[in-house]
């Protein structure tokens, strides 16, 4: 009535919050377990628990009640909650400051807040690690734990 009939059907992005592709956005909220395996076209917000695995083509936020048990692939995350298992990121990882992640990560980027606990195998660049027992035999683990604004690195050699 009062609006211009080109703008009709059109959403405005206030740019607050930008989803991946679409204007979905799924959510589990506090309170909320869920055990298997979730698949997600669009964002997916979790508050709750997931135990198992999460394959979503679009951005994950696991908030700061928010904890995942297993495994993730997704094209963007944003951890403040917990996490536990393996984790692939085909962009970018972003672990804020009072999550507690440990595992596996493989991401493209990674960017990891002071205070975080941060206690993984990653790999970056997108590559999964070697499936090569020799080349795995020769390289170092390096586990990496940032708390409290201090980063703290812990080498050791295959050779014990």
């Amino acid at each position: 009535m009062f609006g211009n009939k080109k703008d009709e059907g059109k959403t405005k992005n206030t740019g607050l919050i930008t989803p991946s592709g679409s204007n979905s956005l799924n959510s589990l909220v506090k309170g909320t377990t869920i055990e298997g395996t979730v698949r997600s076209e669009s964002d997916i917000r979790i508050d709750g628990t997931i135990k198992g695995k999460l394959f979503c083509e679009a951005k994950i936020i696991i908030g700061p009640t928010g904890k995942v048990e297993g495994e993730i692939n997704c094209s963007n995350a944003v951890i403040e909650g917990g996490f536990d298992g393996t984790i692939q990121v085909k962009d970018t990882l972003l672990i804020k400051e009072k999550a507690i992640i440990t595992g596996d990560v493989t991401t493209d980027k990674l960017i990891v807040s002071s205070g975080a606990v941060f206690n993984v195998n990653c790999n970056m660049g997108g590559t999964p690690k070697s499936t090569n027992p020799v080349k795995q035999q020769q390289q170092t683990k390096t586990a990496t734990s940032v708390k409290n604004g201090t980063k703290s690195s812990e080498k050791a050699s295959p050779l014990g």
